[in-house]
């Protein structure tokens, strides 16, 4: 008699009962992101516990009462889209990243970032996927072609120091910060870039015409992309100094910034480039000089305006990421014992160690050959936090995975799903007990 009565107060109110369904689903996951805000600030004190972690143990908890709730079917209240994520999500987390960026210190480290995003990134590609070429075929995982091997090398190349950064601080330890930080910007854009590239290049045809026009291409992706970053940073302030917009109304300015950084991500996704390095380069030229043209009461506006749609974006990625690893179906599908995935992990996460390691180490030594004696040189406990930061993936890692083994969130083909629970596995892991060491 409930279920009547609900149906026709939906039929005139308009809603159908799917509606309904989505609206009980997204009421519930705002009061969960809710709660992880509340969690997060009681615990703000523990060092060994941030809002990204609390996010996933809330999301595995929550996957586990919906799955015992419906006997097993189901683990979550949304379905995953890359879509969502890269058109939604990352922009404003990306966004906040450039805009916050203490701008001296990561100019001054330009050089040791970008061979630590754009060379480190490429390296640890190379280690993962002729690792993965080699490991994976005595694990039995399933059919995999070469672009599989080369996608699983630009997937788990991508870090996430959202967790490290949370732990850091940016007074007590400038140039670490700033490394890592701009390290890791610059890593997920390259990442994307790499994985982009993959998917574009002839992979059954591969010679050193198709490996040139790789590295081509890439190097396209990235001077484009970060040229048009800057280009519309630099419209929007001349937009806001030429037109006063302060003289008719603050609300027009916070409008104007907010939506010349999205476009800028927009146009780039249209014009197939990376978006990620656009907006990023966006909101460094942006904090530099369009929020100069702006009243005061613009500038607190728009400073805590992007933080918090970046906060928010990040909590309900690690929230949906706990949730979905108890999807049901592709551990079933994956295999009949966990213990393929686990294996398979672990054999990712050696992988994944090796490569930093790879690349920290030898590119430290030659960043610290090309400084004067006046700037700071990377010392070798600096060395060990850059690798370990590096070591933790997250939500671009599982999207790009998402991307390349399901279809709007699901597969039915075994190896697929092997790749996905893996993926989950690393990212779990990575982020619970890296983060809390």
């Amino acid at each position: 008699m409930a279920l009547d009565l609900g149906a026709l107060a939906l039929k005139y109110t308009g809603l159908a009962v799917s509606d309904h369904d989505s609206i009980v689903a997204i009421n519930i996951f705002i009061a969960l992101l809710c709660g992880c805000i509340v969690f997060g600030h009681l615990l703000e004190g523990n060092r060994w516990v941030n809002e990204s972690t609390t996010a996933l143990v809330l999301g595995l908890i929550t996957g586990g009462v919906i799955l015992i709730c419906t006997k097993g079917v189901n683990s979550r209240i949304l379905i995953f889209s890359e879509d969502i994520f890269f058109i939604y999500l990352l922009p404003p987390i990306i966004f906040n990243a450039g805009f916050q960026v203490k701008k001296k210190q990561f100019f001054r480290n330009f050089a040791t970032i970008i061979l630590f995003g754009a060379a480190g990134t490429l390296i640890s590609f190379v280690i993962i996927t002729f690792g993965a070429m080699g490991l994976f075929s005595k694990l039995d995982v399933g059919p995999l072609e070469l672009g599989d091997y080369l996608a699983i090398g630009a997937i788990f190349s991508a870090t996430d120091s959202v967790c490290t950064l949370q732990v850091l601080n940016q007074d007590e330890a400038p140039l670490l910060y700033s490394l890592v930080f701009g390290e890791g910007v610059v890593n997920d854009a390259t990442s994307v870039v790499l994985f982009n590239a993959i998917q574009n290049i002839d992979i059954n045809h591969f010679d050193v015409f198709v490996l040139l026009q790789f590295i081509g291409k890439f190097l396209y992706l990235f001077f484009t992309s970060t040229v048009l970053g800057v280009a519309a940073g630099l419209l929007s302030a001349y937009i806001i100094k030429k037109l006063c917009f302060a003289r008719h109304s603050t609300d027009r300015e916070v409008a104007i910034m907010i939506l010349m950084a999205y476009l800028s991500y927009m146009l780039s996704m249209l014009l197939d480039l990376s978006g990620i390095l656009t907006v990023f380069f966006c909101g460094i030229v942006m904090s530099h000089y369009t929020w100069h043209n702006v009243t005061e009461s613009s500038r607190v506006t728009t400073k805590h305006t992007f933080a918090t749609l970046s906060f928010i974006a990040e909590i309900f990625l690690f929230l949906y990421v706990g949730m979905d690893a108890l999807d049901i179906d592709k551990w079933k599908l994956a295999s009949s014992s966990p213990k393929k995935p686990i294996a398979l992990s672990a054999v990712i996460l050696g992988l994944v160690m090796v490569g930093r390691a790879a690349f920290v180490f030898p590119l430290s030594f030659l960043s610290n050959l090309s400084k004067k004696e006046s700037h700071p040189k990377i010392s070798f406990n600096q060395q060990v936090i850059i690798w370990w930061a590096g070591l933790m993936r997250g939500a671009v890692s599982i999207a790009l995975a998402y991307n390349k083994f399901t279809t709007s969130g699901h597969t039915a083909v075994r190896v697929n799903a092997v790749m996905i629970t893996s993926t989950i596995i690393v990212v779990l892991f990575s982020t619970m007990v890296f983060s809390a060491c």
